[in-house]
């Protein structure tokens, strides 16, 4: 047994010592997670034949689209807009508005609503094709949203230390472990250093993993990917890119840099939660092809 017994003990040991700060991921347990935020889907147009839904060019089809909250963010009313894209609007009729907004919350996903919230939006419930049709002709919808989200990140023990040689309590040089809500845009590290005597820093990394565009809330779509940020802790300040509490998104990510206005007293040393909140307005779009069979006469 004793053969058996030293190789165990040195593996165990090896796998302790495996996950070092730097590797320090994402905590479970405060937030559910996860990279969605809204997400939208075409409701059937008509029956479905070989994975197209089709009607005949006689009949009407709904226009429907459902919005679910996918997110750690609770959607207020009015703060996602759904246009409708792809054919000419002269090409369908009894169709009063091509835009739409939710008119409800949507709640986000939690312990209780397990697949979150959602509301449905109708565009129209008799929309039909005013061209004429020989065989079959496709006609392929779109549908773009815009809305509001936000991405909350808690760093729970933020190392406060004014004397880096006293190895108690905690260490300020290392990658911390944090939790970040379900959202599309995510954080991906946060490491803890210093920006000199005294003076904690903190740098968290930012990352579009929804696939779609970002901006701030109440601008225009651009070129430029942006948003804002706010720190819950006043001692704070955070900015990216030398603008505080404003980054740009280069290549889907950005850098906020966090660090303390005022240098520590002598001999502070303690551990504290700090709290981040981004805020955006994201855009998505999803895609259906509808078939449209020339009746017969």
């Amino acid at each position: 047994m004793k053969k058996y017994l030293v190789p165990l003990i040195l593996l165990a040991g090896l796998m302790l010592t495996a996950c070092t700060p730097e590797d320090a991921p994402a905590a479970n347990g405060v937030f559910i997670g996860g990279s969605q935020g809204i997400v939208i889907n075409f409701e059937p147009f008509g029956v479905e034949e070989d994975s197209t839904y089709t009607i005949f060019d006689t009949e009407t089809f709904p226009l429907e689209v459902t919005l679910k909250n996918k997110g750690e963010y609770t959607l207020q009313g009015g703060e996602a807009t759904v246009k409708l894209l792809g054919p000419s609007q002269n090409e369908f009729t009894g169709i009063p508005s091509w835009e739409l907004s939710n008119q409800d919350s949507i709640d986000e996903i939690s312990d209780l609503v397990t697949e979150g919230g959602e509301e449905t939006l109708s565009f129209t419930s008799d929309a039909q094709y005013a061209g004429d049709v020989v065989g079959l002709q496709d006609r392929t919808w779109f549908a773009s949203i815009d809305y509001n989200y936000e991405t909350y990140l808690i760093i729970p023990e933020v190392c406060l230390k004014e004397d880096l040689s006293d190895s108690r309590i905690c260490e300020v040089k290392e990658a911390k472990t944090f939790h970040v809500s379900g959202a599309p845009i995510t954080i991906t590290s946060v490491e803890e250093s210093t920006a000199g005597k005294g003076i904690m820093a903190l740098k968290v990394v930012l990352s579009n993993v929804g696939g779609g565009k970002v901006t701030k809330v109440g601008a225009d779509f651009g070129v430029r990917e942006e948003l804002t940020f706010s720190v819950d802790d006043s001692a704070w300040e955070c900015k990216s890119g030398g603008k505080v509490d404003e980054a740009r998104l280069i290549d889907s990510q950005a850098e906020i840099v966090c660090k303390l206005k005022e240098a520590l007293a002598e001999d502070v040393l303690a551990t504290k939660q700090v709290k981040l909140t981004l805020s955006y307005k994201y855009r998505d779009l999803i895609q259906e092809k509808l078939g449209i069979k020339e009746s017969a006469e």
